[in-house]
């Protein structure tokens, strides 16, 4: 009993030894005094520090500033029918169980049982004999160095990290809903400008058909307006494949079959949205995708408090109590009752290295954890610079291709009255209705990698900024 309690004191004072190591900050990559498009404000200069995440703050329906009632509609669907969603709903009910399983190992365990043996008993002869039991048994292991703490956290930091998961998987699936959406009506849009591009085309066909036939102009010019009206309409079918295709993606985001979903044709779109200035920084605590990351290395470093453990004794209490008796009729008389507890202190003296190498696979895990948050910032910090340069870059792109667009449409307007009036050749007719379509195709383009990459920064800053206050 004496050599028990001392083992038990050994393993209290050592007990703070099971301790895990600390997260190194000074690993995590430096934070900048400012984005480069100087249109955000950033953190201060320094480094960036395990910090309580901001996750759980509220996004708000952030797709409400497109003013769109199509896409209103189609997120509150996809949110409802999405299978990713539901299956990270899934793995989330997973790790809370597996949370409430590691809770269960610090309670006591108690149990019943009843059973019947029969056999010979040595020193009493080859006769056989059966002996009936019935009792309750309970077994409690102390958590005297944590490890059943430490192992219940890091259970709880994985089901966090889950729950971010759940809500970075949301925030794709709406973005994700959104940027199809929109790529839908843009291509909608560029097919209305392609088929009335047809519609021009036919006119010029018409009128060099009555000229061919009066004699006036070759049949050269003829194959010529033939060719571009056949190539024309090939680019609008192709644009329509490319509508259908779009479509059946929304079918999938939204988790409903494609054969039966349907959008109808709609250019009509909201202006784009503004984005305030200063938007502060620290609005990327609030990207789950983060959030999780940093959980799962902080249950990495739990972890390494478990493997450290290991070192030290464990003290498991059991009682039992209950009746045995030769004869089933006996069985539960009070002579026939019996009771034992039992304090069992168990230390491993040696494992061949299985608890050094434990120790060690828990450190490289927080070490791979500690390199996937490393990364994950390093990979919000560009999505948010991504975002940002290509808005402020894509706005002067729209400007310029704007002034491309009129003189553009200008010389169109020129080539064909000139060339009705005989005085300019076919050729110029038909470079400067081309030179005319690419350049609107092109600004339309431009106009819808506008809001796809307004879509990207709200990813890119973990939710939209209509329920965050800018900075002062």
């Amino acid at each position: 009993m004496k050599l028990m309690m001392t083992s038990l004191l050994a393993a209290l004072v050592l007990a703070g030894c099971a301790t895990p190591p600390p997260i190194d900050d000074s690993r995590l990559p430096a934070t900048p005094s400012a984005y480069k498009s100087g249109t955000v404000a950033a953190v201060a200069e320094g480094q960036w520090a395990v910090v309580p995440p901001a996750d759980a703050e509220p996004r708000g329906d952030w797709w409400l500033v497109f003013g769109d009632t199509a896409l209103n509609d189609l997120e509150r669907r996809a949110l409802a029918g999405n299978t990713d969603l539901q299956s990270a709903v899934a793995r989330l009910a997973q790790a809370r169980a597996l949370v409430r399983s590691a809770d269960a190992d610090r309670l006591p365990q108690v149990g019943v049982s009843a059973g019947a043996a029969r056999g010979t008993v040595a020193g009493q002869g080859p006769a056989a004999s059966t002996l009936y039991n019935a009792g309750v048994g309970a077994s409690w292991e102390l958590d005297l160095v944590g490890r059943l703490s430490q192992a219940s956290r890091a259970a709880l930091l994985d089901a966090q990290a889950r729950e971010a998961l759940l809500e970075s998987t949301r925030l794709i699936v709406q973005t994700d809903v959104a940027q199809t959406y929109l790529s839908l009506r843009f291509t909608d849009q560029e097919r209305r400008l392609v088929r009335d591009t047809v519609a021009a085309y036919r006119e010029t066909l018409a009128l060099t058909q009555r000229r061919y036939q009066a004699g006036d102009v070759a049949e050269l010019d003829l194959a010529r307006v033939q060719t571009e009206v056949a190539a024309t309409e090939a680019e609008a079918v192709a644009l329509d494949r490319r509508r259908a295709e779009l479509e059946n993606a929304l079918a999938v985001l939204l988790g409903e079959p494609a054969s039966s979903f349907s959008l109808s044709e709609d250019t009509a779109l909201a202006p784009l949205p503004a984005i305030p200035g200063g938007l502060p920084s620290a609005m990327l605590a609030r990207r789950p995708d983060v959030a999780a990351s940093q959980r799962s290395l902080l249950a990495a470093q739990a972890r390494v408090g478990v493997a450290q453990a290991a070192w030290f004794p464990s003290l498991t209490l059991t009682a039992n109590g209950g009746y045995a008796s030769p004869e089933l009729s006996d069985v539960f008389k009070w002579s026939a009752r019996a009771w034992s507890v039992d304090a069992l202190l168990s230390l491993p003296i040696f494992d061949g290295g299985r608890r050094k190498a434990g120790v060690e696979s828990a450190k490289a895990g927080l070490d791979l954890a500690m390199a996937g948050y490393r990364q994950q910032l390093l990979q919000a910090l560009r999505e948010v610079e991504d975002s940002l340069s290509g808005l402020q870059l894509l706005s002067q792109q729209a400007q310029v291709q704007s002034q491309a667009v009129q003189s553009a449409t200008r010389a169109t307007a020129l080539s064909d009255s000139r060339y009705r009036n005989g005085l300019v050749s076919q050729l110029d007719l038909l470079d400067a209705r081309r030179s005319e379509l690419r350049n609107r195709r092109a600004a339309l383009q431009v106009q819808a990698a506008q809001y796809q990459a307004t879509v990207g920064l709200v990813r890119a800053l973990g939710g939209g900024w209509a329920s965050s206050a800018p900075a002062a």
